[in-house]
């Protein structure tokens, strides 16, 4: 099987655009996917100079989504006065697991010579996970607390460090499972949040005077593409399944995904471009309706009394 662009030896096909890659068109393709959404998100502001620029912070956990977004995002704007990066780890309190990421994380992070901030669930909030996942006080998985406090944290610290956008490396995968399950859910008040908050475009968000606004440069590119890049380019990446990784909603999502790709090749594309004019369609209507107050605990925005991360660590005893 040869590459389609140079004939040399293909490492990948894509089903979905009937491609054959070599290495190094492989290597361009993903970054060109990652720089184009770049661009089309307008995640680059206009007033962003050498003597003033923007502080860009990304989520680094170890993993290979994250690792590859930093590495590409260092390779892009290293040179670029006008970005600032500051990768952000996250230690969850799960033994023997995240320690092996943030070693990741720290190896990448010294090799590019970027900023590297490490918190803790400990620290910040008075819980582990692996305890978490014994006392279990709402019946829940255990992705559903993790996923509130990290969201928590990384909002938390983007505006601690006065950053100006968040960055995450979710990929084209996590996206469409996201579409499907706000689908299936018919939670039209979901979509809207997730076009406000990270899927739009900067400039048709609402509401982003409420949070350090988000971006996922990532999200046009397949899951196994990304660790397949993460392998060719050898980098410091954790390919480890979380041990509290639980069956759940999503993951009868992501089963059901894995099948409809296989046998109709393109599906997570075609999934992703029509939710993504739901979603704005969605956040146009539902901004009008959406009444935010300030949690009675921290302080932080929220529909009701509380915010959700209040009401979960109350319920752990934290």
């Amino acid at each position: 099987m040869d590459c389609d662009r140079c004939g040399e030896a293909a490492v990948m096909h894509a089903a979905y655009s009937g491609a054959h890659l070599c290495e190094d068109h492989f290597r361009r393709s993903v970054e060109k996917r990652v720089r184009r959404r770049i661009r089309e998100d307008g995640i680059v502001p206009e007033r962003a100079t050498p003597e003033e620029p923007v502080t860009w912070l990304i989520g680094l956990s170890g993993g290979k989504d994250s690792v590859v977004l930093t590495q590409i995002l260092a390779e892009t704007f290293a040179e670029d006065p006008r970005i600032e990066l500051v990768a952000l780890s996250i230690h969850e309190g799960i033994e023997g697991y995240r320690d092996e990421s943030l070693d990741a994380a720290e190896s990448l992070t010294a090799d590019l010579g970027l900023r590297h901030e490490t918190i803790s669930y400990a620290d910040e909030f008075g819980v582990r996970m692996d305890e978490v996942v014994e006392d279990d006080p709402e019946d829940m998985a255990a992705c559903a607390y993790c996923g509130v406090f990290r969201r928590d944290l990384l909002s938390t610290y983007a505006e601690e460090y006065n950053a100006d956008l968040l960055l995450t490396g979710h990929n084209l995968d996590d996206e469409a499972e996201t579409a499907l399950m706000n689908f299936l859910e018919g939670d039209i008040a979901q979509m809207a949040k997730h076009f406000d908050a990270s899927l739009g475009p900067l400039d048709e968000r609402t509401l982003t005077d409420r949070h350090v606004p988000r971006a996922k440069p990532l999200r046009d590119v397949p899951e196994k593409e990304v660790a397949l890049y993460a392998r060719l380019r050898d980098l410091p990446a954790h390919i480890t399944e979380c041990p509290h990784a639980s069956e759940s909603f999503r993951g009868e999502i992501q089963s059901l995904l894995y099948e409809l790709e296989d046998a109709h090749p393109g599906t997570r594309h075609s999934i992703m471009a029509g939710y993504e004019q739901l979603a704005r369609q969605a956040a146009r209507t539902v901004d009008e309706d959406r009444d935010y107050a300030s949690c009675d605990t921290c302080g932080r925005p929220t529909t009701g009394e509380r915010c959700r991360r209040c009401q979960l660590l109350d319920a752990l005893g934290a």
